[in-house]
This record gives C-alpha cells, structure tokens and sequence, in this order.
C-alpha cells in the first residue's frame, strides 16, 4: 500500500496532508467520516504520523470530497494521539499545499471540517486567513495547584479545548521547551484530577502558557494532545485565548491581536462578537518542505508506525 503526501511547516509546525481519493471514507458529514477512519483505517493514522516516518510534532490532515455546498473540499486533522476537532495552523498547510499544487490561487475558498465549515482567503503572497468557528470562554479564572504553585487561568474553546495559563506569566523561550512540556503535562494531569472539563464533560487536552513579546502582543507556549509543543502560535489556541480576552473586556472587536509561538513565529487574529462567543480570523503563512510517497510494506513489523 502507497499514500502520496505533501509536508509543509506553517510557522515551524508541521503537516502532513494526504491527498484525496486514497482512503475510501464512508459518511454523510465530516464527523461521520472521521468515526469512520477512525474505525477502519487507524493504523494508517498511526503510520502516517508515528515514527518512523514521521514524528510526534506532525499532524495529519486527510482530505477528501466536500460535504457542504460551496466548500472546495473535507479535511479529517490527526496526530500521533488521535483525531482534532479542528487545526488552524493545519488548515493553512492544507490551503499552502492546494496553492502548491495549482489547485487553487488568491481569492476565497470554504473546507469542511468535523466541527463545521472554515471560510478562508488567500493573498496573493500566500497568506491565509481563516474564520474559525465560534469560540468561547467557558470558565474563568480557574485555579490549579501544581508543586506548590497555583495556577491561573481560563477554560476555553477555539475548535479544541484549552486551559489558558494567564498567571503567572512566564518568559517563553525554546531553550525552555523541556520543564515547560512537563509543567504543562503536570497541570493537565491536576485538571483531569480535579474533573475540570470543557462544556458537556469534553476533555481539555491543550494547555498554553504565556507571557510577554518583544514583537508581538503575547508569546506562547502550548502542550498539544500527544504531548509535543506546537512550533507555531496555535491556530486554535490563539482563537481560544483571544474569546477569553473578548470575555474579560481585554480584546476588542475587529482590534488585530498578535500572537507570537515560542520559535517566533507570529499569527495575526480579530474577533467578531456572536451569540455566547466569538468568531475568530487568523492570518498566517505556510510552506510546503516535501512531496512523498509513503510505503507500507506488508512485511515491515512497525509498517503501521510506534505507538506509546
């Protein structure tokens, strides 16, 4: 079996996307074509994003036919620890990739995603921005105590649920990678421990830590699902942070908030206000780094890739 990929980095964060018509998924929805991977075709989720051809910072985007009118097509994110609701650094190397490819040039597009469909425009540069779906703050100021230091922050939602570190602040540096993943693995742990959640039980499997910028509003540092940090801003995290912002009366609409990852790279975003939210644009730039195709040989014994 043979999946030819594009690789592209947007910010310093990876994606993987395997082009359509190579997994035949069965659904109606987005949602109901994810259950379906998922069910049948996890062990290529695993060996597409897994070592040894991949790695743990990498995720996964499958493309497939679109659900919606209007939409140019479907998109199914994945990692090494399972399946996202929703990617934006991902989108915008999905979008780089079908640039890439002489499927689409400047101008406004829509992709299907599992939890809903994504408006997105491209600049003549390359540039994308995308609308996300509606974000929300969904609690404040929640306090966690890990060794001995209480943390504060908030639970919100920007197409994956986040716990948002706004005190204390930390001065996010690379050299600081290693103690930042395993505080914020640490603080993950405490709010599953204590049964902090996001709406309706969801698990909050992201946590960001932030602090001051030379260059931009914020910088971060986020823990994403399988453990690795995210190179970029966060696409999602950014939206999340910036509904807490937009609830605490600290971002107003249509005010450019800009966000910088802990590699310096920088996404731009605005919030429009909604019923019980807000809709959240992000800017950024991808660059496509790979053109593959990925075998697996029936007879290699870690075909379907390294899981822990």
């Amino acid at each position: 079996m043979k999946l030819n990929v594009i690789d592209s980095h947007t910010g310093g964060e990876p994606t993987r996307v395997v082009l359509a018509g190579q997994l035949p998924l069965l659904g109606r929805t987005m949602a109901e074509r994810r259950d379906d991977f998922r069910n049948r075709f996890d062990n290529f989720r695993s060996g597409i994003v897994n070592e040894p051809r991949g790695s743990e910072v990498i995720v996964g985007a499958l493309l497939t036919a679109p659900v919606e009118p209007g939409s140019y097509a479907g998109v199914i994110f994945f990692n090494n620890a399972g399946y996202l609701g929703m990617c934006g650094h991902g989108t915008i190397g999905v979008v780089e990739t079908l640039r890439h490819l002489g499927h689409i040039g400047s101008g406004d597009l829509k992709l299907d995603t599992p939890v809903g469909q994504i408006s997105i425009t491209v600049a003549e540069n390359g540039e994308v921005t995308l609308t996300n779906i509606r974000s929300y703050r969904h609690l404040a100021d929640v306090s966690v105590e890990v060794d001995g230091i209480t943390y504060h922050g908030d639970v919100a939602y920007g197409g994956n649920w986040f716990y948002v570190v706004h005190s204390p602040e930390f001065e996010i540096a690379l050299s600081q990678t290693r103690h930042f993943t395993d505080l914020t693995l640490k603080i993950r742990d405490e709010l599953h421990r204590q049964g902090i959640t996001g709406a309706d039980g969801a698990e909050i499997d992201h946590v960001e830590l932030t602090g001051p910028s030379a260059i931009a509003d914020s910088k971060n540092f986020v823990l994403c699902p399988g453990g690795a940090y995210d190179r970029s801003p966060c696409g999602t995290g950014t939206s999340a942070k910036m509904a807490a912002l937009h609830a605490a009366g600290k971002l107003a609409e249509a005010t450019p908030y800009r966000q910088e990852s802990v590699t310096g790279s920088v996404f731009t975003g605005t919030v429009t206000p909604t019923e019980n939210g807000v809709i959240p644009t992000i800017t950024g730039r991808a660059h496509v780094t790979a053109e593959s195709t990925l075998i697996f040989d029936g007879e290699d014994p870690i075909r379907w890739g390294l899981t822990i």
